[in-house]
């Protein structure tokens, strides 16, 4: 069992929104596949020992597993709510925020090391879109690519911001996608390269857009704060279907499509080996 103590457990409740019995804004089916990224079946029974609703399968979770792999998911769940703060322009709590910081970095066994700025460095740079002959695509793939980043700009000028945010996302997810086709045996052999149930590596076809990211980031192809951002824009593009939306209760703006977009321009930078 992880070595959480009672008032840490209070500290990430109230930073995940698990009061209501809920976790951050997953749906069942995202907080599954959130945890099937890591290699974890939340929804077995093994995790309902104490109920059913994602709150409950959280606590079960950390109750019952070691320091590192809780470290390791507290770690990214609180990017994600980082990144739906950004995403949807609402302020983080960051006294809070910062003491769950603290407290998984001592689950990690690492030094929890301050960048504050990282998030309003990212955000205020401006990323260009290098030459999209440098991308791992092929060639025929090129002028689509360019196609829907046209489109993208025009959907954001006409206030279609579903719109930005689905083209964004395909775009990520085709580059990403040529970029391990284009270095099979980098991607192949990164340890978090999804596996089927023989522990064989998936074909790069089977990949979702969730592990072209965190692959992409672990093996040095794109760098951490385009992972936080992408799962973000990867989330929001769920969207496209309405009863995901419905469930969510959000509905993305402006911000939300300029930070999408913003996303794509330094990932696509970052591929291409143009980001300073």
């Amino acid at each position: 069992m992880s070595s959480l103590t009672d008032v840490d457990k209070r500290y990430l409740e109230n930073i995940l929104g698990m009061q209501t019995g809920f976790v951050l804004d997953y749906t069942d089916s995202s907080f599954g596949a959130f945890f099937k990224r890591h290699n974890i079946a939340i929804h077995s029974p093994k995790y309902q020992t104490i109920g059913t609703s994602k709150a409950k399968k959280m606590r079960s979770f950390w109750e019952q597993e070691n320091d590192t792999l809780v470290g390791q998911i507290l770690d990214e769940m609180l990017e994600s709510y980082e990144a739906s703060c950004v995403l949807n322009g609402t302020k983080p709590d960051t006294q809070v925020l910062d003491k769950s910081k603290q407290i998984v970095s001592r689950l990690k066994g690492v030094y929890q090391k301050e960048n504050a700025d990282t998030k309003t460095s990212f955000l205020d740079k401006e990323f260009e879109i290098p030459n999209l002959s440098k991308l791992p695509i092929e060639r025929s793939l090129v002028a689509i690519i360019e196609m829907r980043l046209d489109e993208a700009r025009t959907a954001l000028k006409a206030g279609a911001h579903l719109s930005v945010i689905f083209l964004c996302g395909s775009v990520l997810e085709a580059v990403l996608l040529g970029k391990a086709n284009n270095e099979p045996a980098l991607y192949n052999s990164c340890p978090a390269s999804p596996k089927t149930q023989e522990d064989k590596v998936k074909r790069f076809n089977e990949w979702s857009l969730a592990s072209l990211i965190d692959v992409s980031c672990a093996v040095g192809v794109i760098e951490p704060d385009i992972k936080k951002f992408g799962h973000g824009l990867r989330d929001f593009r769920n969207y496209i279907h309405p009863y995901q939306q419905m469930m969510s209760g959000f509905f993305p703006d402006e911000h939300t499509a300029k930070v999408c977009f913003q996303v794509l321009k330094a990932a696509l930078a970052s591929v291409a080996g143009d980001r300073g």
